[in-house]
């Protein structure tokens, strides 16, 4: 099981339908979730903040820069 988590919710990610600490089954799968979320929350947010994307064994964590 492959996690993806956020380190911190922005107010703009809170008022979007994104959720967090979300689990999936593989890996690739997670990954791709994980890349397309922080792509999403890059150009969609208010750009006050940056994401980017670790991975910390089984866990993709998404971090506010």
């Amino acid at each position: 099981m492959y996690k993806i988590m956020l380190d911190k919710e922005c107010g703009c990610f809170r008022r979007s339908d994104m959720q967090n600490n979300i689990t999936l089954d593989s890996k690739d799968e997670a990954l791709e979730k994980a890349l397309e979320m922080v792509n999403s929350m890059n150009n969609d947010f208010c750009n006050k903040h940056k994401f980017s994307l670790e991975e910390a064994g089984q866990t993709f964590l998404i971090k506010m820069n």
